[in-house]
């Protein structure tokens, strides 16, 4: 019997869950709204950084991988985990695979229609992180507190009436070596696309949703669950778009429907945790 899919794919990258930032609610709230035959987990899924300092996992993070196995039994859902640098931790056990349905792996060749995406959570073009370690790791304190503020600040809003703003996303749009390095990032992602004979490239890591083409290659960034809330879809056309999960109010995990938006929604983002 046809299994009865919403989607052929989704993917979805830095959830960072067990940071205090991860919005694991939603994450796992948008994976029981949605069906899919293939879910690619791009990098950054768990936050072994945070873990290894001042995070905690608890039990809404232990929900969202309840649901991914729920998805590989109940719906024959193909799980692929690719690793990202907060999740490094994988190293020691790649490649790992269990049965048909699940594995992790460095990278994925996903084709699509008529072309082929290498899918990679992007790190590997982060000389900060690759080659200076110590302040990757100096720039996630910074995120963090970044992302403290944020929340304070919205409290304050909230108790005046007024709407959500995103503080820390005002500041790291404004800031133009942030917006460079977004472009350079782009630029050499798409580079690797036609360094493997490939015609797309998937990635996530700067937290910064898009869809664009550069150079013929079509260019995917599925963004991130700790302020963007959004996931790359593909429907049974080949066809892709940027789902986002917007919640209603502030202070409420209750959420509204999926808005699909086609065309690069957002303004530039930089993300000081890679």
């Amino acid at each position: 019997m046809k299994k009865d899919y919403k989607y052929r794919t989704i993917i979805i990258s830095d959830v960072h869950l067990g940071s205090g930032g991860s919005k694991a609610h939603e994450a796992t709230a948008f994976l029981k709204q949605n069906r899919c035959e293939k879910l690619i987990l791009n990098g950054d899924i768990i936050d072994g950084w945070q873990l290894k300092k001042y995070g905690s996992w608890q039990k809404k993070h232990t929900a969202f991988f309840r649901v991914v196995l729920k998805m590989m039994e109940k719906n024959d859902t193909k799980v692929i985990y690719i690793r990202g640098n907060h999740d490094d931790f994988l190293d020691q056990v790649m490649p790992f695979v269990i049965g048909r349905n699940f594995q992790i792996r460095r990278d994925y060749i996903l084709r699509s229609g008529d072309k082929k995406f290498f899918v990679t959570h992007g790190d590997v073009f982060d000389s900060i992180t690759s080659g200076m370690k110590w302040l990757a790791h100096l720039g996630d304190v910074g995120y963090t507190f970044l992302l403290w503020l944020n929340k304070k600040y919205n409290q304050y809003r909230t108790w005046r009436g007024m709407p959500y703003y995103s503080l820390s996303q005002s500041i790291k749009h404004k800031v133009k070596l942030a917006v460079n390095y977004v472009s350079d990032f782009e630029e050499k992602l798409a580079e690797l696309a036609k360094n493997r004979n490939c015609q797309g490239i998937i990635c996530g890591h700067i937290h910064h949703a898009s869809i664009r083409d550069i150079d013929g290659i079509t260019y995917m960034n599925s963004g991130d669950w700790v302020e963007t809330m959004s996931a790359l879809v593909e429907d049974y056309r080949g066809n892709w778009n940027l789902v986002y999960y917007h919640v209603e109010k502030p202070e409420v995990s209750q959420v509204s429907d999926l808005e699909v938006v086609k065309e690069e929604p957002v303004p530039k983002r930089f993300v000081a945790s890679f």
